[in-house]
């Protein structure tokens, strides 16, 4: 055994502190695509064919031990669960042996030959085996079977079609095993009374190679030869659906990318090297097979990163590839570092035949057990996570990003509001409580409003509600072929406004009740309608290139603003600074209109129209790309502006200081369509660092939910079909839900806390375009746009307990 050498980075050393190999063997015998075995104490692996080398990691210059009893070469090793006394299984062809490590180690000291006890013979070529929680039964991968090897009684699994490379027992079932096999799927036993539960489909092109369990999500993780990993739910009553797949190729370029970004501003030096790396990395092989899976626990090391903003239970796996080892954060299904062989010229080896990672909770070391694909060595490396992590990630913390944060005197936003104060004085009360709210923090205590208002709502809006999951009314909205484009309650609850392409608008009571208000001016379809915070306005905004606002009393149109106003068309606009102000996006700008309604009559100039706009500030995104959507909080006094690029960015706006405060690149694999704030409602209490959520959709892409305070994308939504159109999404007024509409007419439901669904709402007939909820009740709500059949447009109102809503809209387009 050679000693324990420390290996440097390629690169001028500056991350020598990141592997180190503890030691090194070369076999006799070639030790490739066998399952080696890594605990926190020990590690395991044959050695010289059929002999077994127990290693410790705690201190690998200690006298390894060597094992003999087996006839032919061992080609798979397990490590018991319990801590003491320490189990390990070894399998070859000829024997199946279960070693007791401290037994071993007083017979070798007495001067005797350790001996284990052999609990299966002649089972064939074993490719994996794993112990129950307990220990007492050993599950054996042979073939096409799982041979479960238990004092007591003997069952043969059998259901698989071609060999079965990797088996886990369930932590939470521990009656329940999982198996994968070359046949492409995967099978669900239980074990104690030897029968199948549920089996796959053919789900992939490539042989399944690996497998892990995560409890905490309570999903299946395996991967495949040709470099994917498949996700799914085990969730009582999802019926094993499929959360994701992941192509780990792709995932790896767009974290380089990433990464790439994240380093320009750093000084030359440091870039270069840091670059060089990352290019050396990309040199790998085109295909990367997960060889091996294994649970990692970042949550202390990301929070550290994060200043303590991050998510408290972030769970991420080990893949480890012949290429090198990922870290993937299963929350958000992206790689949180990444460590290719190549890049350490110092390393013994430089491809790996299979792999072995272990990791405790809350420890910087992991220990990794490599063999050589082409050679016969093996080696330990010991990995500093904490290093690995801090090298590649460059989180933004530290700009006290927020949106409850108080406006500065030197904003324009402060300056605008005294000018108006200025020239037109308010009665002495609503003066003073405006100076207030200018001087002061917004909301900083433990239960906070979300409309930032002292005034108490009449209801409280019910946070322990379960989401709405039956449709309880319908109401037709047109009977032609016209969609329903956009949609959105008012502040009180008590409206709904939807907007179509038949250039109309209509406005219902939110019962759907009643003869609704019609909205006509537009020549073309209605894009945005948005309410005003105090309800007694609406501004529409339209494929004409108009912006118009109205009077909710009579449907009057107050003030329209025509195209020579805007250079481009107008893409999203809404009320803003508590209705101060008009904020819109056009082409590559972002606009503030500052807009006066004078509702006086005059007969003799009945058509003249006397209120008025000025555009008072303007502010072009980075790199001058166009402007797909934005969102910004009205219903409190906020300076932060958040805007999605056709550059597939997005962009956070200060207009404290006027100008971009932070640009997240590639935050979608497309352009995002549309930003979605956790604003709550007048009627709910949140903690107030749940304001700082926020969600974005892209088309083909699912959901991401970002943090505003680490600008990091906490966690994916996906399973909703969405791969040709704009689908909305809404945030419940709890913030436990995400709603989102798709293209198989449903509306689909996410606990904030999961990454597949939670419910599946039916009762549309076309696509299911956008979502709303209610803010003073959970129900739900949606339009059913017409398709090619002779169908009207339909607004569906669903209801569950405690009339709750959500709003969806459906549109053909």
């Amino acid at each position: 055994m050679e000693d324990p050498q420390e290996i440097l980075c390629a690169d001028a050393g500056r991350v020598g502190d990141l592997v180190t190999e503890k030691g090194l063997v070369a076999s006799k015998e070639p030790a490739s695509h066998v399952q080696l075995a890594c605990s926190a104490q020990y590690c395991a692996f044959p050695v010289d064919g059929n002999a077994l080398c127990v290693w410790s990691t705690e201190d690998p210059s200690y006298q390894p031990l060597t094992l003999r009893g087996h006839h032919e070469p061992i080609t798979a090793v397990a490590f018991g669960n319990a801590v003491s006394p320490v189990l390990i299984c070894s399998a070859s062809r000829d024997y199946v042996i279960m070693w007791s490590l401290n037994e071993c180690r007083q017979k070798v000291l007495q001067g005797l030959t350790p001996r284990g006890v052999v609990v299966g013979t002649l089972l064939g070529k074993v490719l994996c085996l794993r112990l129950s929680p307990d220990d007492r039964v050993a599950a054996v991968c042979a073939g096409k079977k799982i041979f479960m090897l238990d004092p007591e009684v003997r069952f043969d699994l059998e259901g698989h079609r071609a060999v079965v490379t990797a088996a886990e027992f369930c932590p939470w079932h521990t009656h329940i095993l999982i198996s994968v096999s070359e046949d492409r799927s995967f099978k669900v036993w239980d074990h104690h009374m030897g029968s199948l539960i549920y089996s796959s489909s053919v789900f992939t092109a490539s042989p399944l190679l690996s497998l892990v369990l995560d409890a905490e999500n309570r999903q299946l993780v395996t991967g495949c030869a040709n470099g994917q990993l498949w996700i799914f739910s085990l969730v009582e009553g999802h019926h094993y659906r499929c959360v994701t797949r992941v192509d780990l190729k792709k995932k790896r370029e767009s974290f380089s990318r990433r990464i790439e970004s994240r380093l320009c501003s750093l000084p030359g030096e440091s870039q270069r090297t840091c670059t060089d790396g990352l290019g050396k990395g990309e040199e790998a092989e085109a295909s990367l097979p997960v060889l091996g899976l294994a649970p990692c626990d970042l949550s202390l090391i990301l929070r550290a990163e994060c200043g303590g903003l991050s998510s408290e239970n972030t769970t991420c796996v080990w893949i480890g590839s012949s290429a090198g080892l990922f870290i993937f954060n299963l929350a958000n299904f992206e790689l949180e570092a990444v460590l290719h062989y190549k890049d350490f010229r110092s390393l013994s080896i430089q491809v790996a035949g299979s792999c072995a990672v272990t990791s405790k909770a809350g420890d910087d070391k992991a220990i990794c057990l490599l063999t050589s694909l082409f050679g016969r060595k093996i080696a330990m490396l010991e990995i500093r996570v904490a290093v690995l992590v801090r090298s590649q990630q460059r989180h933004d913390v530290g700009r006290d990003l927020s949106v409850l944060a108080r406006v500065l005197s030197t904003s324009p936003l402060y300056f605008r509001r005294a000018e108006e104060t200025r020239t037109q004085p308010a009665p002495q009360r609503q003066s003073a409580v405006r100076s207030t709210v200018k001087d002061q923090p917004l909301v900083f205590h433990n239960k906070v409003r979300s409309s930032g208002y002292a005034s108490t709502p009449h209801k409280e809006y019910p946070l322990e509600s379960s989401p709405p999951v039956k449709v309880h009314k319908q109401r037709v909205l047109a009977h032609g072929p016209t969609a329903a484009s956009c949609i959105q309650y008012s502040g009180d609850g008590q409206w709904l406004a939807c907007g179509f392409a038949n250039h109309l608008s209509l406005v219902f009571r939110a019962d759907l009740t009643g003869t609704p208000a019609v909205f006509s001016g537009h020549d073309g379809a209605v894009s945005t309608v948005c309410w005003s915070h105090d309800g007694r306005r609406l501004l529409s905004a339209s494929r004409d290139g108009t912006l118009r606002l109205w009077s909710l009393r009579g449907a009057e149109l107050v003030l329209c603003v025509g195209k020579d106003v805007f250079s481009k068309p107008v893409r999203s606009a809404q009320f803003y600074y508590i209705d101060t102000f008009i904020l819109l996006s056009s082409g590559p700008e972002l606009q503030l209109l500052r807009y006066h309604v004078d509702t006086c009559k005059d007969e003799i100039q009945r058509y003249k129209q006397k209120s008025r706009c000025k555009r008072v500030f303007r502010l072009g995104t980075t790199g001058m790309t166009e402007i797909t959507s934005l969102s910004a909080v009205n219903d409190f006094y906020s300076y932060l502006v958040l805007t999605a690029g056709r550059n597939r960015t997005l962009e956070v706006f200060d207009l404290n200081a006027g100008r971009s405060a932070a640009v997240i690149v590639e935050a979608h694999s497309r352009p995002v369509h549309q930003i979605c704030q956790n604003k709550g409602s007048s009627f709910t209490t949140q903690q107030h660092q749940v304001y700082n959520l926020f969600a974005t959709t892209a088309t083909g892409d699912g959901i991401k939910l970002w943090d505003l305070r680490t600008l990091r994308c906490e966690r994916c939504f996906e399973g909703h079909p969405n791969y040709g159109y704009p689908c909305g999404i809404a945030f419940s007024p709890c913030g436990r839900y995400v709603a989102s509409g798709a293209e198989d007419r449903h509306a689909y439901m996410y606990d904030v806390g999961s990454s597949t669904f939670s419910h599946r709402l039916a009762g549309h007939t076309d696509t299911v375009t956008g979502v709303a909820f209610s803010p003073s009740a959970p129900q739900v709500q949606s339009p059913r746009g017409r398709g090619s059949t002779s169908l009207p447009t339909r607004l569906s109102l669903c209801f569950l307990y405690l009339l709750a809503f959500v709003l969806v809209k459906s549109c053909h387009v």
